[in-house]
């Protein structure tokens, strides 16, 4: 039969910000022992002491103090650049618009530090581009062939070494920060050494001065 500090343990692993919180000792754990004792009664079916709950997480939160990553650094040569006034055009994918795809990379000029990237997925395609090029991308494909067009959106991307994606915990560091900030990520889009983040252009500011604070101290 499972313990409580069993079950407590697998309710917070699905509660990542909890486990942070825990690893830095901010949570107050009797009131986290209230809240999911419930859970853990209907789990283990039976009634269980509110004092075994709160030294359970105790004991969690102090092998957490000592195992959580949050040692994940970025480096001198990170570094963050934005590109606004983005747009996402998702298209159905289907073998003869692969022939089309090929042509969005005549439109956009890479000398003029045009923004694209593009990224396959299992049924459909997703293209970020600049918003001036909407009408010829959109021309290249049938009406039905577009799901979906998001306007108004900015990329943040951090430029990382190569040392540094090796690094345990920087998309999660990055990622944390901004949710931090209930800044909505609209999408993620990774290359070897560059992590970019899509987000609403209103978001843009916030998403800015977060991972720019999050680089200056962790560098």
């Amino acid at each position: 039969m499972r313990s409580v500090a069993q079950a407590v343990e697998t309710i917070i692993e699905q509660k990542p910000f909890i486990q942070e919180a825990l690893s830095k000792g901010i949570v107050n754990n009797a009131a986290l022992a209230e809240e999911i004792k419930p859970q853990i009664e209907k789990e283990l079916k039976k009634t269980i002491k509110f004092s075994a709950v709160n030294m359970a997480i105790r004991r969690l939160a102090e092998k957490l103090k000592e195992t959580f990553v949050v040692k994940a650094k970025f480096n001198q040569e990170s570094d963050l650049t934005v590109k606004s006034n983005l747009i996402e055009i998702v298209i159905y994918k289907t073998p003869e618009i692969q022939e089309q795809i090929k042509k969005i990379y005549d439109i956009v000029d890479f000398k003029k530090g045009d923004f694209l990237t593009v990224t396959q997925g299992l049924y459909e395609i997703m293209v970020i581009v600049n918003h001036k090029h909407e009408e010829k991308i959109k021309a290249l494909f049938s009406q039905q062939s577009i799901r979906q067009v998001v306007k108004n959106l900015s990329s943040l991307t951090i430029a990382l070494s190569e040392e540094a994606i090796e690094t345990i915990g920087l998309f999660y560091q990055a990622t944390r920060a901004l949710n931090w900030e209930n800044i909505n990520i609209i999408d993620i889009v990774s290359t070897y050494t560059e992590m970019t983040y899509i987000l609403k252009e209103e978001d843009t500011a916030r998403g800015f001065e977060t991972l720019k604070r999050l680089l200056s101290n962790h560098t």
